[in-house]
Order: C-alpha cells, then sequence, then structure tokens
C-alpha cells in the first residue's frame, strides 16, 4: 500500500497519534476506530523524549507513553497485531535519533516488514535526508518531505524530489491547535504545483472541522494531531468513541463543502 493511496479521488484525511498514549492497547483500538471515522491516512508518532517540533499537547502525550514503557520495538509488534485490519495507509512520525539509535537500515526494513508506507522525520532538514531516503527507497518507503513558509526558493527543489506526499506546514513553530491559519496555502501549493504532481497536504494548527473544510479546499488533504492528542489526554482508555465522533465531524465537513 502507497501513501498516495489515500489521495485516490478525494481529499484526504491524515490523522496524528502517539503510540502508547495512554497505553498501546487503546492506540489500536484508535486507529480501526479512526479508519472507521473517515481517516484515509494516519501517522503513528513513536515517542521521544526531545520532541522539538512539538507544542505541549504532544509534548504530553511522549512523556505519558515513553513514562509507561512504550519502546519502538512494542510500536512494531502492535503494528503487526493491527495492520491486517486496517485498509488504509500508515506512515511513522518520529526523530533522527529515534532511527538512529535503532539503526536506520533496521528501522526502515521492519518498517517495510510489517506494512507502513512512509516514514516522516520533521527535525532532518531536506540538505540532510539522503541517509535516510537512500534506505526508505532501497525497500520501498516513501521518506515524506517537508515544506514550510519559509521555504520559499527552496520550494521547488523540494517538491522536484518528492515522494508519497508533500507536508506543508502551515504555521511557524511547534505543532498546536491554533484559532487561524494566515499562512497563503494557496501560493505554496500552487508553487508546488508547478513543480510535481505529488499531493501536498497540510498541516499544523488545524483543529476544527470548520479548519480542515476549508483548508482542504486549496490543498489535496489536511492534517490532523494535536486536536486528537488533547482527546486522548482527557478520556485516556475511554477515548475512543470521542476520537470516533470528533474524526467523523471532520471528514463530514470536508466532505460536504
Amino acid at each position: 500500500m502507497r501513501t498516495a493511496d489515500a489521495f485516490n479521488n478525494k481529499k484526504a484525511f491524515i490523522s496524528f497519534i502517539t503510540c502508547g498514549d495512554p497505553n498501546l492497547e487503546t492506540t489500536e483500538e484508535i486507529l480501526l476506530t479512526m479508519e472507521k471515522g473517515g481517516v484515509d491516512l494516519i501517522e503513528l508518532g513513536i515517542p521521544f523524549s526531545d520532541p522539538t517540533a512539538e507544542g505541549p499537547v504532544i509534548q504530553g502525550a511522549n512523556i505519558r507513553a515513553l513514562s509507561a514503557g512504550v519502546t519502538t520495538d512494542k510500536i512494531f509488534d502492535m503494528v503487526r497485531r493491527v495492520r491486517p485490519k486496517l485498509s488504509i495507509p500508515l506512515v511513522f512520525m518520529t526523530y533522527a535519533n529515534v532511527v538512529f539509535s535503532y539503526g536506520i537500515e533496521r528501522f526502515v526494513k521492519t518498517s517495510a516488514e510489517v506494512g507502513m508506507s512512509g516514514i516522516i522525520l520533521p527535525d532532518v532538514p531536506f540538505e540532510e535526508k539522503e541517509e535516510f531516503a537512500a534506505v526508505c527507497e532501497q525497500y520501498g518507503i516513501d521518506f515524506i518531505s517537508l515544506i514550510a513558509p519559509t521555504s520559499d526558493d527552496r520550494i521547488s527543489t523540494i517538491a522536484k524530489d518528492a515522494k508519497g506526499f508533500i507536508y506543508c506546514v502551515s504555521s511557524l513553530g511547534v505543532t498546536g491547535m491554533r484559532s487561524s491559519i494566515t499562512t497563503d496555502i494557496g501560493a505554496i501549493v500552487k508553487k508546488v504545483r508547478e513543480n510535481t504532481d505529488v499531493p501536498v497536504a497540510v498541516g499544523f494548527g488545524i483543529s476544527t472541522p470548520e479548519q480542515a473544510a476549508d483548508i482542504s479546499k486549496k490543498a489535496d488533504g489536511i492534517i490532523i494531531g494535536s486536536a486528537i492528542v488533547k482527546i486522548i489526554a482527557e478520556h485516556g482508555e475511554d477515548s475512543v468513541p470521542y476520537v470516533y465522533d470528533f474524526v467523523k465531524s471532520v471528514k463530514d465537513a470536508m466532505v460536504n463543502t
């Protein structure tokens, strides 16, 4: 399964979850309920002790998951169990240190074996991605590129080399919910379009069905993380129905736009 499958003839709804918050059994249930609610691709966050791109909501989830004893190997085992029950692509989102410490080739090879479709490493600059991207290509895993409002002249270079989809960061700073998104998403997408037909999904700051519907008019997909992680933080092991209601409301808003 390829990451691009999430975009087949539709605007993609991509969700994010921190694996192991509050525990891996609940993570498994949430993955299944998110697909049922209309999510087209899920980013699985592997917790890290210093998640530099994350705001307080996802940082908190990282701390809870690590405190509960979650490891990369336990996450791989969870994916092995749940992957056959899901029909949508899964990608890992984590940090270079996590992959380095596991061993780049071992991490990518195991990701491919358990059925992952892609990897996102937000702390790896485009210019330094080759040691990861080359191994990903070898094992058929998409190394997802990020474009930020500050990418400017580099947008065309990044776009030409992109695989799977392009993660367009809508706001400067860390992840988190924002009342409004002021970046000119349309202009960034237009520049990407001039260089590639790889889909563009917008994340960082989208937290309501209305924002999702609005941004999805300008891009090929939207990404929501902190709003979902916040629901899980509030309800813990009882969060499954609340996550379902939220993702369904987002998908409904996107479909009915």
